[in-house]
């Protein structure tokens, strides 16, 4: 532990201390009751995480800048919980399509209960831990947490004592299911799942864990806009354009479209992307990596 390490002291404010601290800060309040039901239920901490913008940069006091009012941040704040709203309606319809293409293609080839063989996976995947995560997600161990198959399973069958894949496949996390996927030893049957999406091995891999990553960012509410991703997609020739930028949001927007122009075609997942933008001018897409006029681009099948 370092030594220039400091006690925390600093004390918890009330919500009217909030206030005066924004107020002090050069934040513009019209109306401080409505403030003060914001505070109460979103709370200081999280959106603070949208001040920055609105505040000068590598300023120690944090001032805001001029003319900045509550309604500004709270808008910024609005339009991200759509947006991760919006992914994850998305992610839900991907997921459910990797689930399924990872189980028809592993158990056609290898047997219901092939994931249970570790000459199948490589040496860098630790397969007793997998097993142990399978039996805690399955209800092995608390019949509680079992849903209707896997109980029908556990109280029908003794073995093998594990439930077929395509149960196991429906309940083990969006992690886990990309970790079976990247660990897969034989080559032939990632090419094979990856078949059904028209994309190489190797990308799917990658864009498999940058969505795992995505999709726990959204369900713990962190902030899309303006973020720099530290887990990022695989650039695909194909594609490239659209990843140029591959560390903001446009490249995990562009991964997105191309699995639903596979799974779900027809889907209107884009143009609820563009309607959202729309719906917030003052908010600059580019700041998420948006080109101008992105929306043109016949990738996007908008025009």
């Amino acid at each position: 532990m370092s030594n220039n390490k400091k006690e925390f002291n600093k004390p918890a404010l009330s919500l009217e201390e909030q206030i005066g601290l924004l107020i002090s800060r050069g934040l513009k309040i019209q109306d401080k009751s409505r403030t003060y039901h914001y505070l109460r239920y979103i709370g200081y901490y999280r959106l603070s995480g949208y001040f920055r913008p609105f505040q000068y940069p590598e300023d120690p006091s944090h001032t805001f800048l001029p003319d900045t009012c509550f309604d500004d941040i709270l808008q910024l704040y609005i339009f991200d919980r759509k947006l991760r709203l919006l992914v994850m309606d998305a992610l839900e319809r991907i997921e459910v399509a990797i689930r399924s293409a990872v189980s028809n293609i592993m158990s056609k080839g290898h047997g219901a209960h092939w994931y249970l063989n570790q000459s199948l996976f490589n040496e860098r995947f630790d397969h007793e831990e997998f097993k142990e995560s399978v039996k805690k997600e399955t209800g092995y161990y608390n019949q509680k947490k079992q849903n209707v198959f896997c109980r029908h399973y556990y109280d029908t069958y003794s073995d093998p004592e594990l439930p077929p894949s395509w149960m196991v496949m429906e309940v083990i996390s969006f992690g886990n299911l990309s970790r079976v996927y990247s660990h897969l030893q034989d080559r032939e049957d990632q090419k094979a799942i990856s078949k059904e999406f028209g994309l190489h091995y190797s990308i799917l891999t990658s864009w498999l864990h940058a969505l795992t990553y995505l999709r726990n960012m959204c369900a713990h509410h962190e902030r899309l806009w303006n973020r720099v991703f530290t887990i990022k997609p695989k650039k695909a020739k194909k594609f490239g354009e659209h990843f140029q930028d591959n560390t903001k949001f446009y490249a995990q927007a562009s991964v997105i479209n191309v699995f639903l122009q596979v799974i779900a075609d027809g889907s209107s997942w884009q143009r609820r992307l563009k309607a959202l933008l729309d719906e917030y001018p003052q908010i600059p897409s580019n700041k998420m990596g948006f080109p101008d006029k992105w929306e043109d681009h016949q990738f996007w099948g908008l025009s």
